[in-house]
């Protein structure tokens, strides 16, 4: 019965001048993600709203409004979205049709005596009807056919809530509103790299950063042959899962085995986690100005292991010049698993496979590594610069 879809933003709206901009932007990035599974569907712009209709039928195939609701939540920028009724703009229609679905409604209701409300909102001022008073009419209706003993009234927290739009070309009546993903439209925001691991945190990072408009690309790091082949695997898996949210982002897969056994030939034993991470900033911030992505982007938390507490943090961003974007600084790690949770990542983050900065990991690190010690250490590694320089050479790219 389905012939349309209401699509809502919230924080696009604020957006002035550029809201032209990040509606577009909304638009493309819905119908990038339907092409697939919805095709044949029309997504337009009507004025503080997205509407998706089928462009063919005359209401959705069930299995292809099945397959939007469970696309539409992974569009950033959406704050909400309802499927509804296209009608014309006709009080008595409005009024007939509500009356006849409301009885299947609440007979599907798992509650037997739910509470009810309508929520109307009139753009069109024409209209002869204030929205309080088509909410009154709707409910009187709807009363006199289901019956007034069958529900009570509760406008704050109802069971049902039957909503109903009045727009100058038509009217448009739902029951059901599904929350989205809120934030800005992936690529309304400059593209960034992410380092990401085959942890809990970074997977996360990358998705918030996509929620906030920037489309990212992916660099990992791997220590082959001391780290095994399930190591990359694992990371592609996130990749891909991370890659549903926004147009695909390529994976940079680096090597880093050769550095890692030159550090742990060279330098101090307790320095070796804070060297490897800074090598991999140089290496990303390579690939990321060769690629034109803005910044890079990392899973790290404040104080959660040793380095990232704020000194070894500081130590290792210096190595490099651009900026670094973390999303995950101040949260603790129930809150990062609570993501990871929602978006799917978390299964995969729990396989056990070893990762690249486990190889030749002191037992006792360093916490508060300055600069000058880092420099003094990054001194006798022969050749430095050449044997980062092979690595970027050698970088594999999934693209």
């Amino acid at each position: 019965m389905y012939n349309c879809i209401i699509c809502r933003y919230h924080e696009i709206a604020t957006k002035g001048n550029n809201r032209n901009m990040f509606e577009k932007c909304l638009v493309d990035n819905i119908r990038h993600m339907l092409r697939d599974a919805a095709p044949g569907c029309r997504v337009r712009r009507i004025r503080g709203r997205v509407w998706i209709e089928p462009e063919e039928e005359p209401a959705f195939q069930a299995e292809i409004l099945e397959r939007i609701i469970s696309i539409l939540p992974g569009v950033f920028g959406l704050e909400s979205f309802s499927p509804a009724i296209l009608l014309p703009v006709d009080m008595d229609i409005i009024r007939q049709t509500a009356v006849d679905l409301a009885p299947e409604v609440f007979a599907a209701h798992p509650v037997d005596h739910p509470t009810f409300r309508v929520r109307a909102r009139r753009s069109n001022k024409r209209f002869p009807l204030t929205s309080q008073q088509i909410e009154i009419d709707l409910v009187t209706a709807i009363a006199e056919k289901v019956g007034e003993n069958k529900f009570d009234i509760d406008l704050k927290n109802a069971d049902i809530t039957l909503g109903c739009e009045i727009r100058d070309e038509f009217s448009a009546l739902y029951f059901d509103i599904y929350r989205a993903s809120g934030g800005l439209p992936v690529g309304s925001n400059p593209r960034v790299l992410t380092l990401l691991s085959g942890g809990i945190d970074s997977p996360v990072a990358a998705w918030q950063i996509m929620k906030r408009g920037s489309p990212t690309d992916f660099i990992t790091f791997h220590s082959s042959p001391y780290t095994p082949p399930e190591t990359v695997d694992k990371v592609r898996s996130i990749a891909a899962l991370l890659n549903k949210f926004q147009r695909r982002g390529r994976l940079f897969i680096v090597n880093l085995a050769e550095f890692q056994k030159t550090v742990r030939d060279c330098c101090s034993p307790r320095m070796r986690t804070i060297l490897y991470r800074r090598a991999m900033f140089r290496i990303a911030e390579a690939v990321a100005r060769r690629e034109d992505c803005k910044a890079l982007v990392t899973g790290e938390a404040l104080g959660q292991v040793a380095s990232q507490t704020v000194d070894n943090m500081d130590t290792i961003n210096r190595a490099i010049d651009m900026l670094v974007l973390r999303p995950l600084v101040g949260a603790d790690k129930l809150e990062a698993i609570a993501i990871a949770e929602k978006i799917g990542s978390m299964k995969l983050s729990s396989i056990q496979v070893p990762d690249s900065c486990t190889v030749f990991a002191p037992s006792n690190p360093a916490t508060a590594a300055s600069v000058n010690l880092a420099l003094q250490e990054e001194a006798k590694i022969p050749d430095y610069a050449g044997i980062l320089e092979k690595i970027i050479n050698d970088i594999e790219i999934d693209a």
